[in-house]
């Protein structure tokens, strides 16, 4: 096994977590920073001329540094799928590849199940309100929450701000009323 076989495999908690935790005191040490995605779309629109006056600020100032965080989470993701991306197929439990096909969907050892998440099941009635209704609703929720899920969770509550736990506390009753009992309607459909 080379060195690039190892960094195939998936990072134990133990070593992930730790390096997720140090992202607040760098921000902290890099000027009182924020940790968080949503805002780069604002910072986007703000780029375009002749906008409305909630896109006027000085997004050079308030953005850059983000839009390069995105910018490298693009680069981050382009190298894990190019050059670390484990050929292996996805291994399951049991437990969940029988609640896959208790949903209509059979496991084929991919991340993405292919019966979802294809262009012709973007065409259907399920692909449209998970992908399209879904995106928007997730754009939505992070706007009228003042925030994403990773800058309110990795953020907010370290900086033990109350706004962030309801936030989260929000986020996590929204994940578990849809698996339960939204996906499963989708599905059915």
């Amino acid at each position: 096994m080379n060195s690039l076989d190892i960094l195939r495999q998936p990072w134990p908690w133990y070593v992930a977590g730790p390096l997720i935790g140090l992202v607040v005191p760098a921000l902290l040490l890099l000027g009182n920073r924020h940790f968080g995605i949503s805002a780069n779309f604002r910072h986007l629109c703000a780029m375009i001329p002749g906008k409305t006056p909630f896109f006027r600020y000085d997004w050079r100032k308030e953005g850059s540094w983000n839009l390069v965080f995105a910018l490298g989470i693009l680069l981050g993701g382009f190298i894990g799928v190019v050059l670390l991306s484990n050929p292996e197929p996805l291994r399951l439990s049991e437990r969940t590849a029988n609640d896959l096909r208790a949903l209509g969907l059979e496991p084929d050892g991919r991340l993405l199940p292919q019966q979802l998440f294809n262009w012709a099941g973007l065409l259907s009635l399920r692909g449209l309100l998970l992908m399209v209704g879904g995106g928007f609703l997730v754009g939505f929720g992070a706007r009228y929450a003042g925030g994403c899920t990773s800058g309110h969770a990795i953020s907010g509550l370290a900086e033990l701000q109350l706004v962030s736990l309801v936030a989260v506390i929000g986020f996590f009753l929204g994940g578990l009323v849809t698996t339960h009992l939204l996906l499963p309607i989708i599905l059915g459909l």
